[in-house]
């Protein structure tokens, strides 16, 4: 044993993942530094040191009505993260525990739909859209992304049921319980780390989504990530309010993954010591 090399090798470890952090950390604290800037120190990156100023998240919110798209961002990815678990826990429930034929084949299909690149599916899903008069609504963001959310529930969910023992349904079907009573009142329970972390991943992927809501939504349902492209024109980019929106819509999904990170923990984790 050598305790000198032990702590060199801790040391170097140490600045090693300080470095990632600070590479990973850079571009969001280079968005903050220029949304605290005015519109001519923008275009000067040398300029380290100034007075900070709120006109940039000011402007967004007066002149572009950034609460109007954060209200949109939140009703879409409350639904779809609402059905998106209910349905997909019925699913995950029916793979976990019930054989029929080609179960695994129809596993796998399922998530295949995960793999499909939103903008290969963007373009029939407008004409859809277009022809029953969805477009522009909250009812078709939360039809697209329920497409690629639950899936993906299904397949974390299983999992998490899998590993929850046989013998206590078969105990509750002994005193009366129906398979619906089961699942809510014994499964459910059991697997709420697992439910948590699911919708938690949900959130994120729904509330980050930007192919769908793009080309899906124009003004009435337009979601945060879509706000980018009001700071482009033929004059050039407001790199201050484009930095300041970018702030916004960074912010409550930073503040939600450190308030539940010990859930995301937990639930993935689960099941993994026997």
């Amino acid at each position: 044993m050598n305790p000198l090399g032990n702590k060199k090798v801790g040391a170097t470890t140490a600045i090693l993942l300080l470095l990632v952090c600070v590479f990973c950390v850079f571009p969001f604290l280079w968005m903050l530094i220029i949304s605290l800037k005015t519109g001519t120190q923008t275009y000067d990156p040398a300029i380290w040191f100034f007075t900070p100023t709120m006109d940039n998240f000011r402007a967004v919110f007066e002149d572009r009505h950034a609460m109007d798209y954060l209200k949109n961002s939140a009703i879409v990815v409350l639904l779809t993260t609402l059905i998106s678990i209910f349905l997909g826990g019925l699913a995950a429930y029916g793979f976990a525990r019930f054989e029929f034929k080609k179960k695994e084949n129809r596993a796998f299909w399922v998530l295949s739909l995960r793999m499909l690149p939103p903008m290969a599916s963007v373009i029939p899903i407008f004409v859809m859209a277009s022809m029953l008069g969805l477009l522009d609504t909250h009812l078709v963001l939360v039809i697209c992304y329920m497409l690629f959310n639950i899936p993906f529930t299904i397949w974390m969910m299983r999992s998490f049921f899998e590993e929850i023992p046989v013998a206590l349904e078969e105990a509750a079907f002994v005193d009366g319980a129906s398979r619906f009573q089961v699942f809510v009142k014994i499964i459910l329970p059991l697997a709420t780390p697992g439910l948590i972390a699911t919708a938690i991943f949900c959130i994120i992927n729904s509330w980050n989504e930007f192919v769908f809501a793009l080309f899906l939504t124009s003004a009435d349902a337009s979601t945060l990530p879509t706000t980018v492209t009001l700071f482009l024109s033929v004059s050039g980019v407001a790199w201050g309010e484009m930095s300041a929106i970018g702030i916004v819509t960074i912010l409550p999904v930073l503040l939600f993954a450190m308030v539940v990170q010990k859930y995301m923990i937990r639930g993935l984790t689960f099941g993994g010591v026997k």
